[in-house]
């Protein structure tokens, strides 16, 4: 059995590398890369809005606030977010894009976007672990 302080070496080292998202199926090539770096910043800041701001008269979770912040984000680009009704018949859903089809450019664009979006609204930010100066 491994023990706990290898397995945190694992997965340290495994937090510093960026994830590869896709891969031309001619050549191999790395299409899109997003860092845990990124994603934890992402992550946090929605955290943040999360526990700080109420949407409609209710706390929502981050990852509803991700698809909030990914479909005015997207709207921003001037991109559609295809709203149908729902499969089973019951209500409509909003589908949107996923960030792990994001460049890198466009997660950071929407970390700014959230952030701004997030001091806008009263959120008070704190810069994320590992970040401060």
């Amino acid at each position: 059995m491994e023990s706990i302080w290898k397995m945190q070496a694992r997965q340290e080292s495994c937090m510093s590398k960026a994830y590869t998202i896709d891969k031309c199926p001619r050549c191999g090539t790395t299409l899109r890369q997003r860092s845990t770096e990124k994603n934890a910043h992402l992550h946090a800041v929605l955290q943040q809005v999360a526990e700080q701001k109420q949407w409609a008269g209710q706390w929502l979770d981050i990852e509803a606030w991700k698809r909030l912040m990914v479909a005015a984000f997207e709207r921003e680009k001037g991109h559609q977010v295809a709203v149908y009704p729902a499969i089973d018949g019951h209500g409509i859903d909003v589908v949107y894009r996923r960030t792990s089809r994001m460049s890198q450019e466009e997660i950071r664009e929407l970390i700014m976007f959230a952030e701004s979006w997030a001091i806008d609204n009263g959120v008070i930010l704190k810069e994320p672990e590992g970040r401060a100066a």
